[in-house]
């Protein structure tokens, strides 16, 4: 009997150890865990850039010195976004300076009578994904000035860096240009395989160049100089392509 009591005794061991389960649930349990997984953090929407407005000239900032004022950029706040990356770039030496806000303005001391272009990215606090928001460009009122001069040119064809396929053998330059007083006269443009061309490519009044001879194996270089009807100019950046 006691031999019998004992193998009874094993059974319900082993009865209750296979209907107990587990205390920390399976996969598909109410205690399975899954709620406690947080949900992607969103990305930021792109800002719409307000003041300074694009192409015009900016005369409300305060004045600090004789070359240089106080601007206060403005943008529309964004969705999903916690702050602001700022970024103002002087177009006539390429130097930029970068600030970030949490709020959807930000006051820059900038040089007088100068061609600038800005924009901002919205950033959010954990996630990588950010959104950049258009490119504007303004002139900065400087003392005494009656006329502005261009904006520097931009590439439209071939974009800058573009690898052109071997087989090409003339191309269009295009470009872009603009100006507060919208008085422009004309361009010059300058090409070659230097990386400072000073080749000249004629005046023209147009904004563009077709017909251009160009060969396989070869990087080449242009730039554009813009000039207004008062005689101010001008000059873009050195853009590049290869014909591969």
């Amino acid at each position: 009997m006691k031999k019998k009591r004992n193998l009874l005794y094993l059974f319900s061991i082993l009865a209750l150890a296979a209907c107990g389960g587990s205390s920390s649930g399976g996969d598909d349990g109410p205690m399975s865990g899954n709620d406690d997984v947080d949900p992607p953090v969103p990305a930021p929407s792109a800002a719409t850039l307000i003041f300074p407005e694009d192409d015009t000239e900016c005369n409300t900032g305060d004045v600090v010195s004789d070359t240089q004022s106080a601007v206060t950029f403005e943008w529309n706040a964004s969705q999903n976004t916690d702050s602001y990356e700022i970024t103002v770039t002087n177009l006539n030496t390429g130097n930029f300076s970068r600030s970030s806000v949490t709020t959807n303005e930000a006051t820059l001391t900038i040089d007088r009578g100068t061609p600038f272009e800005w924009s901002v990215v919205s950033q959010a606090v954990g996630t990588n994904s950010t959104a950049t928001s258009e490119t504007w460009r303004f002139y900065n009122e400087g003392p005494g000035i009656e006329n502005f001069s261009p904006f520097p040119a931009e590439a439209v064809q071939p974009t800058r860096g573009a690898n052109l396929d071997a087989s090409t053998t003339t191309i269009t330059l295009e470009w872009s240009a603009s100006d507060v007083d919208d008085d422009i006269t004309g361009y010059e443009v300058f090409f070659g395989t230097d990386e400072n061309p000073s080749n000249s490519l004629g005046n023209t009044t147009e904004s563009s160049i077709t017909d251009i001879a160009v060969s396989s194996g070869n990087t080449y270089y242009w730039t554009v100089m813009t000039t207004d009807s008062f005689g101010n100019s001008s000059t873009s950046e050195i853009f590049e392509f290869r014909v591969n």
